[in-house]
């Protein structure tokens, strides 16, 4: 999309009980999630009502993330996208899900899905 503007909220935590494996829905592990969201920002005003409250974003990612339980980040990345293009002004919701504990026996930094969605 031509002539966004861009609000970005970097390494959003919380612990959720999302994954596969029984472990991973009984234990929990931390989850990060970055936004970028794209926007036509209005620059003349200094009024909060004419952007994008992140905060209120952020805490609702939160929710998710430590709300009902799904399978795969992948899932979870479609919620929280659904979440951030419910603002009306929102046109473009970029969203990483971190999920740097995942189970896999192997040694790693982190493991992340990321999604972009669009209104039409």
């Amino acid at each position: 999309m031509h002539d966004l503007d861009w609000i970005s909220v970097r390494g959003l935590a919380a612990v959720g009980f999302h994954g596969v494996y029984p472990d991973e829905r009984r234990d929990g592990q931390q989850f990060v999630v970055d936004l970028r969201l794209g926007l036509h920002a209005q620059t003349s005003s200094d009024d909060l009502a004419d952007t994008v409250d992140y905060s209120v974003i952020s805490r609702d990612v939160v929710e998710i993330i430590t709300g009902e339980p799904v399978d795969l980040i992948e899932t979870l990345a479609g919620r929280i996208a659904a979440r951030c293009l419910a603002e009306p002004l929102v046109r473009v919701a970029e969203v990483c899900v971190h999920k740097p504990d995942a189970p896999m026996g192997l040694t790693f930094t982190d493991v992340s899905v990321t999604i972009t969605r669009s209104k039409p």
